[in-house]
């Protein structure tokens, strides 16, 4: 009871990553509250998927297999999802910021009567203190203790905003890909495993929708995963100046990302959007060009191992979390890269 749960999101039989890492991020937490960490896995042929989540410190799998529940429907997940909590009364539970985590936590969150924040960039477990008002009508202040702290950014990436949740459970967050990282913890950390019986959980009214073709198409570049990232900014000034960073990144075998900004202005494809509303990343090395930094987009980078700024502002928001800063125009800096890689590169 009152443990911290985290949806896992599957694809086939395969668990996907926002999910691993937030395993990694829920065993944290619940360190911190001394409790368990439990997760949800609901699928079809899920036999032996446990071993993909135990080790990250999962204390009890709950599997539900069905045909019916995969491909992911709203219906028979919510209802799942609804009556397990129920039964065990999570304090807290995450689910990735993805498709199918922006349709399932809503609908789970509004049949609890529970709150939900969505796109949290940070999870943290703290005290604090609010004045609320008591029976007779004054103001009186309160302690709450151990409450989550859901951090994201809000009112367009002006502020930082911490929300938290003190009156109703499961206190419930979505977290976007990437933004957390994956660890093991223990190749061999034991678990319970619970194979659930789906018909008790899910009645056969709710399988009111039916898949019958599905088509996944594959990514066209793996930015995620790419140790160099070459980013360009609304300073690239047209989608002819984002030439020049595929070039780099061809030199430098590399991705291309961009901010908002450039993408907005056509500039670039929104699937290679670096932020809060696009791509979290964490490269051995980020070169932004022409990116003057505002958080939503640091928000999606600030973890890379070195970050080299190219921009003509010395004063952009950028360089100050930048390891090296370049100041001159893209048109001047960018050729100058590409002529040394292809001169030393062998």
């Amino acid at each position: 009871m009152n443990n911290v749960f985290v949806y896992c999101e599957i694809e086939g039989t395969t668990v996907k990553d926002v999910s691993l890492e937030l395993l990694t991020k829920g065993r944290k937490l619940a360190n911190t509250l001394g409790v368990e960490l439990e997760c949800i896995i609901a699928g079809s042929g899920l036999a032996g998927v446990e071993k993909q989540v135990i080790k990250y410190g999962v204390d009890k799998v709950h599997v539900f297999d069905a045909e019916g529940l995969f491909p992911y429907t709203s219906n028979p997940h919510t209802a799942l999802v609804v009556n397990l909590f129920k039964e065990e009364k999570p304090q807290i539970c995450l689910l990735g910021a993805t498709v199918i985590g922006r349709d399932l936590g809503p609908r789970v969150s509004s049949a609890l009567f529970s709150g939900l924040t969505a796109d949290c960039t940070e999870l943290e477990i703290g005290d604090f203190d609010m004045n609320v008002r008591n029976a007779e009508g004054t103001m009186e202040k309160k302690h709450y203790e151990q409450q989550l702290y859901q951090i994201r950014p809000a009112f367009g990436g002006n502020i930082v905003a911490t929300i938290v949740n003190p009156d109703h459970r499961p206190q419930m967050a979505t977290v976007r890909e990437g933004v957390m990282k994956k660890e093991v913890l223990d190749e061999n950390y034991n678990a319970q495993v619970i194979n659930h019986d789906v018909a008790k959980y899910v009645p056969e009214t709710e399988y009111v929708v039916k898949v019958l073709d599905r088509h996944v198409e594959k990514a066209k570049h793996n930015l995620k995963g790419a140790s160099i990232v070459v980013a360009g900014g609304y300073g690239m000034g047209s989608k002819e100046g984002f030439d020049m960073l595929f070039d780099l990144a061809k030199e430098l075998h590399a991705e291309v990302g961009a901010s908002r900004a450039a993408v907005d202005a056509g500039f670039c494809d929104h699937d290679r959007q670096i932020g809060q509303t696009g791509v979290t990343v964490r490269p051995k090395v980020y070169i932004a060009c022409g990116i003057s930094g505002q958080i939503q987009h640091i928000a999606g980078m600030q973890d890379s191992g070195i970050i080299i700024s190219v921009n003509s502002d010395e004063n952009a928001p950028i360089n100050t979390i930048a390891d090296y800063v370049i100041n001159g125009t893209v048109e001047e800096v960018v050729p100058k890269l590409i002529k040394y890689y292809k001169k030393n590169n062998k």
